[in-house]
């Protein structure tokens, strides 16, 4: 049995434009799947039979609405959009601040989610793959408003995994330590000091790479981890052991 055949596998991915999202995108249709992407910023990847590109705001309900409805078909949903908070504490962020964090990180996801249950719940199959962190399990990953994001990601992921399993509905998350991508582009900043004091405490001494993400999702959708619901899974080069 071929445990990853995506070939003509429908695909939603949210922030796909860079970073993990992007590396997604490449991946899914490296194995034949039809990937529908959503980002705000112009993708890199041209719109082609096997790749539609809709660039909207992931925050705009009405048109993200409008994009899952037009989609006959979601086999598999990977809710990547996110955003950082620059590791502010509580007394350097703004309430504003804050609830764009968590409409970004959280309430878009759910969004997303609520619009794509019911066509997988139709054909009772479908997989769901959220983006969590490390920031979701231990602090220090983020500032209060990113790790509080991440940690009800965390609960969102477990309470959908436990209500929609008895469905046939496989849903996981992904908890990436420190990956090398644009979203991180501040921390090799000038002399990279930052990146370098990351890296060195980092069990394996080195940032992730998306790409190496983008394999764990594929594992993730494959029929190969079928019998995983509701975890939380870190990859993060032994950060979280520590």
């Amino acid at each position: 049995m071929d445990f990853c055949d995506f070939k003509n596998k429908q695909v939603l991915i949210t922030g796909c434009s860079s970073g993990i999202g992007l590396a997604q995108t490449r991946a899914f249709l490296a194995e034949g799947a039809i990937v529908h992407g959503i980002d705000i910023q112009n993708c890199p990847i041209s719109n082609s039979e096997g790749f539609h590109f809709h660039q909207i705001n992931i925050l705009d309900c009405m048109q993200v609405i409008k994009v899952i409805e037009a989609i006959d078909s979601i086999d598999i949903l990977l809710n990547t959009a996110g955003i950082l908070d620059d590791y502010q504490p509580i007394l350097a962020t703004t309430q504003a601040d804050f609830e764009k964090v968590i409409a970004t990180n959280l309430t878009s996801m759910f969004t997303t989610t609520q619009q794509v249950l019911p066509k997988m719940l139709a054909k009772n199959a479908g997989v769901i793959i959220n983006m969590c962190s490390i920031a979701g399990l231990v602090a220090g990953g983020g500032g209060i408003a990113y790790t509080t994001s991440k940690h009800a990601v965390s609960g969102f992921t477990k309470q959908l995994a436990l209500d929609y399993a008895k469905d046939n509905i496989k849903i996981n998350a992904i908890a990436p330590g420190a990956i090398k991508t644009p979203m991180n582009a501040k921390d090799f900043a000038g002399n990279g000091e930052m990146a370098q004091w990351v890296a060195d405490e980092t069990p394996v001494k080195r940032w992730g790479t998306a790409e190496e993400v983008a394999n764990l999702s594929l594992f993730l959708a494959s029929e190969a981890s079928n019998y995983l619901q509701g975890t939380i899974i870190p990859i993060d080069g032994g950060w979280t052991i520590k």
